[in-house]
C-alpha cells in the first residue's frame, strides 16, 4: 500500500507532465510574480546580480519545460527564447531535491542528473548562488511542502543521468 506522501509523488509524476500544455504566457506571468514574491528579499539584496546581462536557461527534461532566465533591476525575467549562455538542464525530482536541499548540489552534477552547459563558470556561479539561498527567506509553507516532497523523492532509488 502507498503511504500518502508516495501516492502525491505518482500524482505529480502523472500531474506535472500537464504543465507543458499550458500556454507560455501563463507560464512566464506566474513564475515571474511567485520567484520575484518568494526571492524579494535576495534580490533586492543582489544576490541574483550575476544574471545581469546574462541568460541562463533551466530545462526540466522528463516534463519537457524550459525557461529561459534573466535579472534586471533586481527582477527576474522569464522568456520563451533569450541568447543563452549557459544551461541548467534535469528532471523534475533533481531540481526539486536540488531546492529542498535533500541532495547536495556537487553531486547532483557530478553524478550528471544535474547538466551544466556553456558558460560553466557562470553555470556553477548560479549553482552556488542557489545553494546559498537561505530557506528562511521563502514563505514557511512553501519551504515545509518543499521539504516534504524533497525528503521522500530521495528516499526512492536513483534513476540515474538526464536524459538529452
Amino acid at each position: 500500500m502507498l503511504s500518502p506522501r508516495e501516492g502525491l509523488l505518482r500524482l505529480a509524476d502523472r500531474v506535472l507532465p500537464l504543465t507543458a500544455r499550458v500556454p507560455f504566457l501563463v507560464q512566464r506571468v506566474a513564475l515571474e510574480r511567485s520567484l520575484n514574491r518568494a526571492l524579494a528579499e535576495p534580490l533586492g539584496e543582489g544576490a541574483f546580480d550575476v544574471l545581469n546581462g546574462h541568460w541562463l536557461r533551466l530545462e526540466v527534461a522528463d516534463l519537457g519545460l524550459a525557461w529561459c532566465l534573466t535579472c534586471e533591476r533586481q527582477h527576474l525575467r522569464i522568456a520563451a527564447q533569450a541568447p543563452v549562455d549557459v544551461t541548467i538542464r534535469g528532471n523534475w525530482r533533481e531540481f526539486l531535491l536540488l531546492a529542498s536541499r535533500h541532495e547536495d548540489p556537487d553531486t547532483l552534477f557530478f553524478r550528471r542528473r544535474l547538466v551544466i552547459e556553456g558558460d560553466t563558470e557562470l553555470g556553477l556561479a548560479i549553482k552556488n548562488l542557489i545553494d546559498s539561498l537561505d530557506p528562511d527567506t521563502l514563505p514557511a509553507w512553501l519551504w515545509k511542502a518543499m521539504q516534504t516532497a524533497g525528503a521522500e523523492v530521495a528516499r526512492q532509488p536513483v534513476a540515474g543521468a538526464v536524459a538529452r
